[in-house]
């Protein structure tokens, strides 16, 4: 039963049989037949059939949101036994937006060091994108902003609060400022995060406020693309001032970005469930007593 709700789980994931059995690593006659077999096991029609995936039902919807449940249970259930025989290990699965990346190993090398038996893996993702994971099972913990947009209903541990910098070419005009107003940033040639990013969007808002009106030359959602580019001297972007910091070298300078000094909370979030399974749970309490300490 559980490996069948598991493939349901991911062709509503997946909205394309195709996909949904590539993903499960079978063919899709066999995630057909095991589809078949759950709407048989249940009594209801889960799937809306035509020449292609065409959607859930109303009740496909509601095993939707008990299949994600009973599956964490499961995975819970089989973890916390693992636990009792070897000990905590397994692979614990974050994704954090971009603007966090450099925070990772604030939190994952302390728990690896402390867990040996513990693998990590860390995605990039947007902020939508990392809800999304959670949701469907996909990811541990993400690491994201936590005030701009609703983030439902999640644990939450509040890590640091983002502000921001203008990054520039160290030789521009730019060069010996010791700070700069957001409407003055507004008139250079800047290029930015996607506006899939929240990043952008908290950006926008903020410009907004003071009433100026951006467009940026160059957009991509590649942190790497835009320090790249300000390298040229032809861009300066926007960055939170931790991570400026940590990648800006001896040919770019940061500079704070006043009027008003803005920011914006990022923290960690987890599916809210009790219990946790065994490596949730111990990196999530590991996390707390980082905050408090």
């Amino acid at each position: 039963m559980i490996e069948k709700l598991e493939m349901f789980i991911t062709l509503a994931r997946e909205r394309h049989f195709g996909r949904a059995a590539e993903a499960c690593g079978v063919s899709q006659p066999a995630l057909s037949a095991a589809i078949k077999q759950l709407e048989e096991q249940l009594g209801v029609l889960l799937v809306l059939r035509g020449s292609r995936y065409q959607g859930l039902t109303p009740e496909g919807q509601r095993v939707l949101e008990w299949s994600r449940r009973l599956v964490a249970d499961a995975r819970t259930m089989q973890q916390e036994l693992k636990t009792i025989r070897e000990g905590l290990s397994g692979h614990l699965r974050v994704a954090a937006i971009p603007t966090a990346l450099s925070y990772v190993p604030a939190l994952t090398g302390p728990f690896v060091a402390s867990n040996p038996g513990v693998t990590v893996s860390v995605l990039s993702r947007s902020s939508a994108e990392i809800l999304s994971l959670l949701e469907n099972l996909e990811i541990d913990v993400g690491i994201t902003y936590l005030e701009n947009e609703p983030v439902g209903k999640v644990t939450q541990i509040p890590l640091y609060r983002e502000t921001y910098c203008l990054v520039t070419h160290a030789e521009t005009d730019l060069g010996d400022a010791r700070r700069i107003t957001w409407n003055d940033v507004s008139r250079l040639p800047l290029c930015l995060l996607t506006k899939d990013m929240q990043n952008r969007r908290i950006l926008d808002g903020i410009l907004a406020q003071v009433s100026a009106d951006v467009v940026p030359t160059l957009e991509s959602d590649s942190i790497v693309t835009l320090f790249a580019h300000v390298q040229t001297g032809l861009w300066s972007t926007i960055m939170p001032e931790s991570l400026a910091t940590s990648l800006a070298n001896e040919t770019l300078k940061t500079i704070p970005i006043i009027d008003p000094v803005a920011g914006s909370e990022v923290g960690l979030v987890a599916t809210h469930r009790e219990p946790y399974a065994p490596l949730i749970s111990a990196f999530l309490r590991q996390v707390r007593h980082q905050m408090q300490g």
